[in-house]
């Protein structure tokens, strides 16, 4: 499935004929500007995608700490309720 060296010859005399000697090398510069531009972007978009990542892991940690949280409060403020009506509490003082 690969290309073959005659294959590759035929190519480049094309490229030769259409663009001509001088402007092989501007549009090779060109290309090489685009590849390092296209990487550029690219590691930046990783980086910025990894850094979205991990603040909503961090989100999700702090919102599930504060709902055992509040969980605790509301479970602390109903054993204090139960406390105060509870008659065996106070025999027990």
């Amino acid at each position: 499935m690969g290309l073959s060296m005659t294959e590759i010859l035929v190519i480049f005399l094309v490229i030769l004929l259409l663009f001509g000697a001088k402007k092989i090398p501007e549009i090779a510069r060109s290309l090489g500007k685009a590849s390092f531009e296209f990487k550029k972007a690219k590691e930046e978009l990783l980086k910025e995608t990894e850094e979205l990542k991990d603040a909503a892991e961090e989100k999700a940690l702090a919102d599930s700490k504060k709902e055992e949280a509040e969980e605790l409060a509301k479970l602390a403020s109903e054993g204090k309720k139960e406390g105060e009506n509870d008659p065996s509490a106070e025999k027990k003082s």
